[in-house]
């Protein structure tokens, strides 16, 4: 009889799945990548990127999880970044990952490689924006955060430098809540990280508000407002 069950993880190669967006006026342009919400996919997060009014001046890549599956109502093929199981392990992977997308859509010692780079995440796509800028390897000068918050390996990060943050946060939003909303300021100014905060009459959503603040943020960024060193 078996007496004791021993647990080994085993590196599986994968592949994601990324939607790229040119510019309107042609590359070389500033790049904005996006991480999607539990449940959603990269079309539908394009979708929301492509409606926030200056993007059609960016390079926009909408990231999708890498873990796939059906929605049930709709039969779509949506993901979700990670669960609690080998989390640390989960969350390696999708640096990983990110690392990669960057890479291959800017090369080093090009002209792009010198622009800006801004990450966005709404709802569980947040917290791999906030991983993604602060340990992904790669430069950027922006962070857009809807409806999520500051994982919690980062709560306690000192040693590196923060980008400019725009947070929005729904009255309504059941997830997201002013609570949560709280706590995260309290860590952002306790690293003196400079951020700016959209609060709109609305719930777990993309709100009219917050694209406009997303539109005039990243606007500043790509006149330069922004792009200098990390706050």
């Amino acid at each position: 009889m078996h007496t004791q069950v021993d647990i080994r993880t085993v590196s599986a190669p994968t592949n994601g799945r990324v939607l790229v967006s040119s510019p309107l006026g042609g590359r070389p342009a500033p790049l904005l990548i996006g991480f999607h919400g539990y449940g959603e996919n990269a079309e539908r997060h394009l979708e929301a990127l492509r409606n926030i009014d200056e993007t059609e001046h960016w390079q926009i890549a909408s990231v999708q999880g890498l873990h796939r599956f059906y929605e049930r109502r709709t039969g779509d093929v949506v993901a979700s970044w990670m669960t609690k199981q080998d989390r640390d392990l989960a969350i390696a992977d999708n640096l990983a990952y990110v690392r990669n997308v960057v890479t291959t859509l800017r090369r080093p010692d090009t002209v792009e490689s010198t622009m800006p780079l801004v990450y966005v995440g709404f709802s569980q796509g947040v917290a791999m924006a906030y991983r993604a800028a602060l340990r992904g390897g790669h430069r950027c000068q922006g962070l857009l955060i809807l409806a999520g918050d500051v994982p919690p390996e980062l709560h306690d990060t000192q040693t590196v430098d923060w980008p400019p943050i725009l947070l929005g946060c729904g009255t309504h939003d059941e997830w997201y809540t002013s609570a949560k909303l709280n706590t995260d300021k309290a860590i952002l100014e306790s690293r003196h990280v400079s951020f700016n905060t959209v609060i709109f009459d609305g719930g777990h959503v993309w709100h009219p508000d917050f694209r406009d603040a997303a539109a005039a943020f990243l606007a500043e960024i790509r006149r330069g407002g922004r792009t200098g060193s990390n706050i």
